[in-house]
């Protein structure tokens, strides 16, 4: 913690003297990978918004940003990076999508700061700078160490991300029962939870032990049947908390199964991913609290107001991202005394952007991520690193 104090010290020294004064003497030319044309244009406008915003912050005549359109393919992402790289540039933030890497590759001369949240890197000279799994689930083990959680399962949808969730549960080595896979499919994943949390066996204990009551001669066993008759189930899990790897409707039809099956998170604890502060999760009050990881909510808020402002539009967390990704480059070019080349990201480095802390180290980023909880109709912080 006191070196993330420090680096913080220092980032806020160095943009409070003149930094046009630092670099005087030496333009930096960044390149910009985004869809430009096609159906994922608005992705790629909303980019170079943010990034405007990010060079005004920065206050820097000495850094030119030169975006190119990749229109989403890889080939033609491949075709104008080896433009970037013949007008000098060394270091690109982009391309998007994880599909628009497969060729970059054949430019070693260049460093790509990729957009996606993947967590393996297509070459050496490919970063991904998204909010990876293995960061969100740093995040959550420290939640679970900090309320002393003993027995934890996920609850993994069959989809292609589920092998970036395995990859994260490895490299993050947080301690599980077990994994469990399921099914979207609505008509299947009831099923599913049913079996994983024993609700057949848990609801046939509850009848056997009311017949038992009824059968027997216990003083107070009306008053007891009761009590069991109210409930829905009798026994319990092997788990204290679940963690759901999905997002939206479908995170919610888990969330649903798992209350139908007489699990609450009430009793138990129910995680999940980065859902980025989606508000309809504030409507879903039988499924509160809700923890998960995020970037910092209250950076996130402003940076929303301030790009509002000046473009009267909402930006998508892509922009978000782009944003700090625009500092970062710059920060980490006066650490390595003004040179651009592919050590910039091999050494450990912290970086406090508005997303939160990066930390950069043999060519990867990984996000040092805040925590929050779903509760009475609002996102409230459980910890926080600024």
């Amino acid at each position: 913690m006191n070196k993330i104090i420090k680096i913080i010290l220092f980032l806020v020294f160095t943009f409070s003297i003149a930094p046009e004064t630092i670099l005087a003497n030496n333009n930096i030319k960044i390149g910009l990978l985004v869809p430009l044309t096609g159906k994922n244009s608005e992705i790629g406008s909303s980019i170079i918004k943010s990034v405007r915003l990010a060079i005004n912050t920065i206050n820097n005549s000495s850094i030119e940003i030169v975006p190119k359109d990749t229109e989403s393919s890889p080939e033609v992402t491949l075709r104008v990076a080896k433009e970037l790289s013949n007008l000098g540039i060394k270091i690109v933030i982009g391309p998007v999508f994880n599909e628009n890497l497969v060729y970059l590759d054949e430019l070693s001369e260049l460093t790509f700061l990729a957009l996606t949240n993947k967590n393996d890197n297509f070459s050496k000279n490919i970063i991904n700078a998204g909010i990876n799994a293995t960061s969100q689930l740093n995040a959550i083990k420290k939640f679970i160490k900090l309320n002393e959680i003993k027995k934890t399962i996920f609850l993994t949808p069959d989809l292609n991300f589920k092998n970036e969730i395995e990859k994260a549960i490895s490299n993050s080595k947080i301690k599980i029962i077990e994994n469990y896979i399921y099914n979207t499919d609505p008509t299947k994943l009831t099923k599913q939870i049913e079996k994983i949390t024993r609700y057949d066996i848990r609801k046939q204990n509850l009848e056997d032990e009311i017949n038992r009551l009824e059968k027997s001669e216990q003083i107070n066993k009306e008053r007891l049947i009761e009590r069991l008759k109210k409930r829905d189930t009798l026994g319990s899990v092997k788990f204290d908390s679940v963690v759901i790897s999905d997002f939206d409707e479908s995170l919610k039809s888990v969330t649903t199964s798992l209350l139908y099956t007489d699990i609450s998170p009430k009793k138990k604890y129910f995680i999940t991913l980065n859902q980025w502060f989606d508000e309809s999760l504030l409507k879903e009050t039988s499924s509160q609290p809700l923890y998960f990881p995020s970037a910092n909510k209250y950076n996130y808020d402003q940076f929303s107001n301030e790009y509002f402002e000046k473009y009267k539009l909402y930006p998508n967390q892509l922009s978000f991202l782009s944003y700090d990704l625009v500092g970062l480059v710059y920060y980490l070019i006066l650490q390595n005394n003004s040179i651009i080349n592919e050590k910039m990201f091999t050494k450990k480095t912290l970086f406090k952007g508005k997303v939160g802390i990066f930390e950069i180290k043999n060519n990867k980023i990984n996000h040092i991520l805040n925590f929050y909880k779903v509760e009475d109709g609002e996102f409230k912080k459980v910890f926080w690193f600024f």
